[in-house]
């Protein structure tokens, strides 16, 4: 697939973002923690289904300032300036995981611009409270510089061993065991977690990720407007599937759809199929 891949600066900040496909209609993707405007999980369903996908690096993450996450509003308002920047009226919004609330929070003030919303694991309301342990050992190991440090040993490890790597990683995942896990997936399903693992940073868009979850509100989903596909593992243990019901018991327009997939990156597995055709039925339907 051929990817393009440019800036946008808008009051002094810097937004990176990359564009692939010619599709008639865009599907601006949100991309989760640890990545950026080079994320390919889902991009080649979407582009194969005739759709144009257009990836902002989230604040903090690749070349897209920081300042742009000081807050959601703010973000926001930097997602429309690219879209008006591209000339884009409306698109289908996908936000996936930390992504996901950024994603509701724009399609609730800005619904004369999005045409359908798609969380897939998606965080939705306060996540990784200061007090977790997990958010503690996040606010030392994803902060810059040290972030460079914990994927550069994790990108040599995981080149030398890829299994034995993600053996390590995937509790962080799923709630199903090792054994488990392993029976849910093939060689290249590995493969694609190793490619996932090498080309993810944290910047510093990930502690905005953990900043930003304070800020979504119940309100913001109530205001959503645009019909909206909740695609969520049952299995997942990175964002907890409690998410999910909590945007589906908000949302007026919603469906929610609970997988049997391995964890939390719902596009390798044995049921990555089966998300991919959620997703294709639910962009034909609102075409």
């Amino acid at each position: 697939m051929d990817r393009i891949t440019g800036t946008f600066q808008l009051n002094h900040h810097i937004m990176e973002y990359s564009v692939t496909g010619d599709g008639e209609e865009t599907v601006l993707l949100l991309h989760g923690g640890h990545s950026n405007s080079n994320e390919t999980f889902g991009v080649k369903m979407l582009v194969d289904g005739g759709y144009t996908v257009l990836i902002p690096s989230r604040p903090g993450y690749g070349k897209t300032s920081k300042g742009i996450g000081d807050s959601l509003a703010e973000t926001a308002e930097y997602y429309i300036g690219l879209l008006n920047h591209l000339s884009i009226d409306k698109v289908h919004l996908i936000a996936i995981s930390a992504g996901g609330t950024s994603g509701i929070y724009l399609a609730s003030k800005y619904p004369g611009r999005i045409k359908s919303l798609i969380l897939q694991s998606a965080v939705t309301q306060e996540w990784l409270r200061p007090d977790d342990s997990l958010y503690k050992i996040a606010r030392v190991a994803f902060r810059s510089p040290v972030e460079k440090v914990t994927w550069r040993l994790l990108s040599t490890m995981n080149n030398l061993f890829p299994k034995t790597v993600f053996r390590f990683m995937a509790p962080s995942f799923s709630t199903l065991s090792n054994k488990e896990i392993l029976d849910e997936m093939s060689d290249n399903d590995i493969e694609e977690i190793r490619l996932m693992n090498n080309r993810q940073s944290s910047g510093q868009g990930f502690l905005i990720d953990l900043a930003a979850t304070k800020e979504i509100t119940a309100a913001d989903l109530q205001e959503i407007r645009c019909p909206a596909l909740i695609i969520h593992s049952r299995n997942d243990a990175s964002v907890p599937l409690e998410h999910a019901y909590f945007a589906h018991d908000n949302i007026p327009d919603s469906t929610l759809i609970v997988t049997e997939s391995w964890g939390h990156i719902i596009w390798v597995g044995r049921d990555a199929e089966e998300t991919d055709e959620l997703v294709t039925e639910f962009l034909e339907n609102k075409r």
